[in-house]
């Protein structure tokens, strides 16, 4: 009896629930009911296999972008304001002779621990120009330009930082940027910043942009977001606007004569008095510099002060060859000193040198050109690492790479031949930055062929001022260039 109390109970508690669903369903016809939950089942079924596609794709994708980072590091550099009573000076240093100069030129900097930010040296056989950004207080830059003018083989030193000049610097940068729509984004920045393509990868994008500072910075911190793998920065290079030039005597007695009271036909050859001759007295001299005999007078007041476009070496030994070295070093005064000390203490001749904040924070990029074998060169790199704030050392030379060189030029121009040189400059691809009454200055980007060539053109028009950054490289990730199809052998067509 118990047991069948308990099982009505259960029947009548059922019946009831399924009189009340009952009754909050809507009247509609028994077949309509019945048929209307078979769609709602279909429709529910390929919902849940198109979601489940959709997240299987979303993870592989999450997979791929975390064995592209696997393979790279990534960074941020946000810049930093200066310290209080700190402020950036632009320096120009002009060297006669450029055996062991740079080693001098850096201790100079290093001795009085103030900090290089950048530091651009157009070399060539028998002169460099230097243009270095140094930060300090007004009392620390006036030492140091007092000091430079103190060096045996300095032609003149002037802070250019007050004066109107032209200023511009280069930047290659290699991007994270697998194809899709963040290489379309890339793109499309970098047309936006006129920058150009020089390398595409599967997984990268390799740039190279050049601009004054405000423009290279701002295009680094736009593409910030993609993830910068490696960027190698040039110095700073700069020409003073319209017909100025640097000042060749600055530091010396004797002022040099104004560009306006100085003809055209004087513009390409200069008097001794417009390059300075540097007085034989005891009384001009520094208590750096000697009187020596007539017969051994010859040396700096002998070199012209307008540098070339490239260095010149053809006299290479043939079994040397210039490699190309990207060395990574902690922001710490008087580390630049410690890397070029170990070449000029074995008196390795540096061909190429540009000094440019790296894509780490807290980090610079030191690339050198130098000539020498590949055993000679392995055991500099071996004695670089052995220095206490050298990062990374690495030899680009036996694998493909990218390297640029920027150049400005300031060319004698007459209002009648402005037309050839606009031609010149388009054959050239050259921005012209620069157009005065009697003068014009270039931008030109490339290789040391490329700058040879446009310097043989406008030598007749008269050249009369020619800034250099080093060479500046990145490797390449697609890792093909012209040398490595020339060791690989290729389809024959006979």
């Amino acid at each position: 009896m118990l047991f069948q109390r308990i099982n009505n109970r259960a029947a009548g508690q059922a019946a009831a629930a399924r009189a009340q669903q009952s009754t909050l369903l809507p009247a509609f016809p028994a077949p309509l009911l019945a048929s209307q939950p078979q769609p709602a089942l279909v429709n529910e079924g390929v919902g849940s296999r198109r979601q489940r596609r959709e997240v299987k794709a979303r993870v592989a994708a999450e997979n791929d972008a975390a064995q592209e980072g696997e393979s790279y590091d990534v960074y941020v550099n946000q810049p930093k304001p200066l310290n209080e009573g700190e402020e950036k000076r632009i320096i120009s240093v002009f060297v006669a002779d450029e055996s062991g100069m740079i080693n001098r030129v850096a201790g100079v900097f290093a001795r009085r621990s103030a900090n290089i930010e950048s530091l651009a040296v157009g070399l060539t056989v028998d002169k460099a120009l230097f243009t270095i950004v140094v930060t300090g207080n007004p009392v620390t830059v006036v030492n140091l330009v007092k000091q430079l003018q103190k060096l045996v083989k300095v032609r003149y030193v002037e802070d250019i930082t007050e004066s109107s000049r032209i200023e511009r610097e280069m930047m290659i940068m290699k991007l994270r940027a697998p194809p899709g729509p963040d290489r379309t984004e890339v793109l499309q920045l970098a047309q936006i910043f006129r920058a150009r393509v020089v390398d595409v990868s599967d997984r990268s994008l390799t740039l190279v942009v050049s601009g004054d500072p405000g423009k290279c910075m701002a295009m680094q911190k736009v593409m910030g977001k993609f993830g910068i793998i490696e960027i190698a920065r040039t110095g700073r290079i700069c020409l003073k606007r319209g017909e100025q030039l640097l000042e060749p005597g600055a530091g010396f007695n004797s002022p040099p004569r104004p560009l306006a009271t100085m003809s055209i036909d004087d513009l390409g050859n200069p008097s001794p008095n417009d390059t300075l001759v540097i007085p034989h007295t005891a009384e001009a001299q520094d208590n750096d510099v000697y009187v020596v005999d007539d017969a051994e007078t010859s040396g700096v007041w002998e070199v012209s002060n307008i540098l070339e476009s490239t260095y010149q070496g053809s006299n290479q030994h043939k079994d040397f060859e210039a490699h190309t070295l990207n060395i990574e070093v902690l922001d710490v005064p008087g580390v630049l000193n410690q890397v070029t000390s170990v070449f000029a203490r074995r008196g390795y001749n540096v061909q190429s040198l540009a000094v440019g904040s790296s894509e780490r924070e807290g980090r610079s990029r030191i690339c050198m050109m130098v000539p020498g074998t590949q055993p000679d060169v392995d055991k500099l790199v071996r004695q670089l690492y052995k220095l206490v704030f050298v990062e990374s050392v690495k030899d680009l030379t036996p694998e493909p790479y990218v390297s640029q060189e920027l150049v400005l030029c300031k060319v004698k121009c007459s209002v009648a031949q402005r037309g050839e040189l606009r031609d010149l400059a388009a054959i050239f691809r050259c921005n012209i930055l620069d157009v005065s009454r009697s003068t014009m200055t270039f931008e030109v980007l490339g290789k040391e062929e490329k700058m040879k060539a446009l310097s043989d053109l406008l030598e007749p028009y008269g050249i009369l001022e020619i800034a250099r950054t080093g060479r500046v490289a990145v490797s390449r990730e697609s890792q093909v260039d012209s040398k490595y199809l020339e060791r690989m052998q290729r389809h024959r067509v006979l």
